[in-house]
């Protein structure tokens, strides 16, 4: 860049006379995620070895693997419950150390878990609100506050073009409307990153294609989105870019449009080493 003169230390900022930002501030706002050779280790199994990726807002990026490549593991760590054994972890350019999951959900990460962690007999409206629920009332003598929280939930699902009602009991629903419940639980915070752990697997084809437009819907607000899956075409019909893991490390980190699956597919069993 003219004008400019890079700092020789690394993370110092680069300003031109005018004071303009140097390319790598402007990076650096807009990476909303930033894994920096996070390993992890259980004892003596190595579960993710040296990994280090970023996520911009409004991305998607498709984790695929095999089973036991690790990618839950990550995942994990990312949303709170473990902490790396080396390594860090940045959001918005500032390193942040993860404990809790409720800690993650402070700084805007929510999760999304495979079993979707629902309450078949509660309704729509109270699983949204599961932990977080709201009260009226002074003092000690509070009561939940339903219709606020029925209100809320509706608005939620208007907003991510679901036909689920907030009344509706969870273990009347399709798979395509359980997935709905457990995104609008992403909403009620200002979440900046949602990570999702195999959301299309075992509902029908009509399912995945409303549970991918409400994947649409997320990244068209802003929101970062790090997708598990080992559906191929869900990923490359959404994702902009895949990671590949295996035996606990990256073995690729592409765009969609610079590969393929039969690229990725290779690279899951080992055919194809790295790239």
């Amino acid at each position: 860049m003219a004008g400019v003169e890079w700092p020789e230390r690394f993370g110092e900022t680069a300003v031109d006379k005018n004071g303009r930002r140097g390319l790598r501030e402007e990076q650096e706002r807009l990476t909303v995620l930033e894994l920096i050779n996070v390993s992890k280790h259980f004892g003596a199994i190595q579960a993710v070895s040296d990994v280090s990726f970023s996520l911009e807002p409004g991305e998607v990026v498709g984790l695929m693997g095999d089973n036991g490549a690790g990618k839950s593991t990550l995942v994990k760590m990312i949303a709170g419950n473990f902490r790396p054994s080396e390594g860090t972890l940045k959001m918005d350019g500032a390193e942040i150390i993860l404990h809790r999951p409720v800690e993650a959900r402070r700084h805007g990460i929510e999760i999304v878990h495979q079993d979707l962690a629902l309450c078949n007999n509660l309704t729509a409206a109270a699983n949204v609100f599961l932990g977080r629920e709201l009260h009226r009332g002074l003092g000690p003598f509070k009561v939940l506050d339903y219709a606020s929280m029925y209100r809320r939930a509706g608005e939620i699902f208007a907003e991510l073009k679901s036909e689920t009602r907030p009344r509706d009991l969870v273990n009347k629903m399709s798979g395509g409307q359980r997935q709905a419940v457990a995104i609008a639980r992403t909403r009620l915070s200002d979440a900046k990153i949602v990570l999702m752990d195999e959301p299309t697997a075992a509902i029908s084809v009509r399912q995945v294609a409303e549970v991918l437009n409400l994947i649409r819907l997320l990244r068209d607000q802003g929101i970062a989105i790090i997708l598990i899956s080992h559906r191929m075409p869900d990923v490359f019909t959404v994702a902009d870019r895949v990671i590949v893991m295996r035996r606990g490390q990256k073995v690729a980190d592409k765009k969609i449009a610079a590969s393929s699956p039969e690229e990725v597919t290779g690279l899951i069993t080992g055919a194809i080493e790295r790239v």
